[in-house]
């Protein structure tokens, strides 16, 4: 049967990786809906090649662009705009599989609305379980939603598992998780450098080609942190049982430990494509267009210890989670204003970490029990993280 997706996130670094293996594989595959931000130009060039029945962009007056341009070559995609579209685009009964790539809590109630559906879900919007996890988790189980990883360390673990494995690691043998980090581009720098380090250096990820946000997030380990948490609700492995290793090849993915000494990888050349076509044809395997790893090119793999006087977000990130409740979402969101006060020149790097710190010290933690509740801890840890962005001397 042809499998009828959405895209959620179409223009982003994963979607782009996603429609690339979906264009290798004709018939196989039928995109319904594109959803994007505000990249109208790449958007237009997705709906001429794939023909899906919606396209969705941020607002109105993006809207109106990309539908003139799409009428005028004759293409009869249906363009929406807003949040409310993209959650529509994501429950569409038609629809078998979203993939929920939208970066950052704007994701969440998109990635929501596929659970509530029963959707299968292949998960690059690691905010719908650091900000939402026990909302989300639960909207899994009682919808009969599937959910896959996409994120190259989480799909690893989840390949590494064993197939019956069901979030039962004492049934099953296993005894802890290994979370791989490439250590970004500052693993070597001096600590004194590190105050001083422009938006386009901390971009500059020695691995991955990944959009902004998420390349700070690499540069702090933030990323490491969230998807340490994310580790925690996928898996149902607690923190202390999650190990962070810094492998800056990022050849091994992530590993998984069992009781009886045994260490399960996963390898591969650092290619999204690859935890995307895994996922995309699950449990089959099908070409992803990357290409195979040369272990003789390699020659030796390198791993160390990370360190949290480098990179403090990460040690925030295990704090947040022992906390539990709203703190991951206060952090989540602390990060998100951080970030973007960094790349808008308001701050330096290094303090990122003190905004995250300071908010997590300064807003209430409160019980998650729906999506308005993580709504309301999100918006809260936004306005305090802002007024202690305002109140730094910047750069």
């Amino acid at each position: 049967m042809v499998q009828k997706i959405t895209v959620l996130g179409s223009t982003g670094s994963i979607g782009v990786s996603t429609l690339d293996v979906i264009r290798r594989h004709p018939g196989r595959y039928e995109v319904v809906a594109l959803c994007a931000h505000s990249q109208v130009d790449r958007l237009f060039e997705q709906c001429l090649e794939f023909r899906p029945q919606y396209a969705v962009v941020r607002d109105a007056l993006l809207a109106e662009t990309l539908r003139v341009r799409l009428e005028a070559s004759s293409c009869a995609t249906r363009v929406e705009s807003g949040p409310d579209a993209l959650v529509r685009m994501a429950g569409l009964p038609e629809v078998d599989t979203v993939m929920a790539a939208i970066v950052g809590a704007a994701g969440l109630p998109s990635t929501l609305a596929a659970a509530v559906a029963g959707k299968r879900i292949l998960l690059a919007n690691k905010e719908a379980l650091v900000m939402a996890g026990p909302v989300f988790m639960r909207s899994v189980r009682e919808h009969g939603a599937v959910l896959l990883p996409i994120d190259s360390e989480h799909n690893a673990i989840f390949q590494s598992l064993p197939a019956n494995y069901g979030g039962r690691p004492g049934e099953c043998g296993v005894e802890g998780i290994l979370l791989t980090a490439s250590g970004g581009p500052f693993r070597n720098a001096p600590l004194g450098d590190l105050d001083i380090v422009t938006p386009d250096q901390a971009c500059a990820h020695p691995n991955w080609s990944m959009g902004r946000k998420i390349s700070i997030d690499s540069a702090t380990m933030m990323n490491k942190g969230l998807e340490m948490i994310e580790a925690h609700w996928l898996f149902n492995v607690p923190a202390s049982r999650i190990q962070v290793v810094v492998h800056p090849q990022s050849v091994i993915h992530s590993l998984v430990q069992y009781i009886d000494g045994s260490v399960l990888a996963e390898l591969g050349n650092p290619d999204m494509r690859t935890p995307i076509a895994h996922a995309l044809a699950y449990p089959e395997r099908i070409d992803a267009g990357v290409k195979p790893l040369d272990l003789f090119e390699i020659a030796s793999l390198h791993f160390e210890r990370p360190d949290f006087e480098r990179f403090p977000c990460l040690s925030l990130a295990y704090r947040a989670l022992e906390v539990g409740q709203s703190c991951p979402a206060t952090l989540n969101a602390a990060n998100e204003v951080a970030v973007e006060a960094f790349l808008g020149g308001k701050i330096r790097f290094t303090e990122i970490a003190r905004v995250i710190s300071e908010t997590l010290d300064a807003v209430p933690v409160i019980p998650l029990n729906s999506l308005d509740d993580v709504l309301a801890a999100d918006a809260m840890a936004r306005a305090k993280s802002a007024g202690i962005v305002e109140r730094l001397p910047g750069r």
